[in-house]
């Protein structure tokens, strides 16, 4: 699918008419008034960020719904044989449980650009994503639709801070982004240990944090001390570079800083050979740094 660079749809500014509140909704004087269509007809959306529904919290909406019926109408995409979910599954998993054989939909004919990012920020927006799968989300806007932080931030109503902290959390182990699914820990606790880079070592850094109860201080002042230790004894093995080495080492590794525009890190091995070590926080930061270096001469 080709990607528009930068900017959403044009259909897409109609449907958000309360980004303040952090709302997707549809204009109805663009879109037509809702219609009533049959419950089966209408299935999830394939590309649903959400993985995870509250079982307890659909309970609770399905009573909701069996009093006061759905106010607001699902918003869905005309499939021809079906009708797929833009934004509304919880209300239409409730409906169903509250055993209801139609639900109200506004029927849309979007891009399938406009289509994956409506669907996107209506999650977003509507905070109903865990902080894994919020960042996921963000980092698709950025990697399939071309767009930037900034304009990710813009579409969902928040800082550029809080999308580079939620990009860094995809950057830990898969079993650390679990234990963040799994509430057992907070994002703070987890973008302290992003400095461990060893995948095992942070797990299992992670597991200690969970089980002896750290406070954030406490991951923060632990992985300080875990990390000076380590530079000790990266110290201890520099003290046998020769140090003429050592300083044009340094001395290339700021010029690559600035060069690249993102932290650069030389680790020599020995005299003759070692790593060179770039950071990257999104799958836009690295394309920028391999446009760079293709185009250096």
């Amino acid at each position: 699918m080709a990607a528009k660079k930068g900017g959403l749809g044009k259909g897409l500014d109609s449907l958000i008419v309360n980004k303040n509140e952090g709302v997707v909704a549809v204009n109805p004087e663009q879109h037509g008034a809702p219609v009533e269509v049959d419950i089966n007809k209408v299935e999830p959306n394939k590309l649903q960020p959400r993985k995870n529904f509250d079982e307890d919290k659909l309970q609770d909406l399905a009573e909701n719904i069996k009093l006061h019926g759905i106010i607001n109408p699902l918003i869905v995409q005309d499939r021809g044989k079906y009708y797929e979910i833009i934004g509304g599954e919880r209300r239409w998993r409730a409906a169903r449980i509250a055993g209801f054989k139609k639900v109200p939909v506004i029927i849309m004919n979007l891009s399938e650009q406009e289509f994956v990012e409506i669907s996107l920020i209506d999650n977003i927006q509507r905070e109903q994503l865990n902080p894994i799968e919020e960042a996921m989300a963000f980092a698709r806007l950025i990697d399939e639709f071309k767009l930037k932080q900034d304009e990710v931030a813009e579409r969902v109503s928040k800082s550029r801070t809080t999308i580079t902290n939620a990009l860094r959390l995809l950057k830990l182990d898969k079993r650390v982004q679990d234990m963040i699914v799994d509430d057992k820990l907070t994002t703070g606790h987890a973008r302290a240990m992003l400095s461990i880079t060893d995948n095992d070592k942070q797990y299992e850094f992670a597991e200690k944090a969970f089980d002896e109860k750290m406070s954030v201080r406490d991951v923060e002042r632990e992985v300080k001390k875990l990390l000076s230790d380590k530079k000790s004894d990266k110290k201890s093995k520099s003290a046998e570079l020769d140090p003429q080495l050592v300083a044009v080492y340094q001395d290339t590794q700021e010029k690559l800083k600035g060069i690249l525009g993102t932290k650069v890190f030389i680790n020599a091995k020995d005299n003759k050979s070692g790593k060179v070590e770039i950071e990257y926080y999104s799958q836009d930061e690295l394309n920028r740094i391999v446009e760079l270096l293709e185009n250096i001469k």
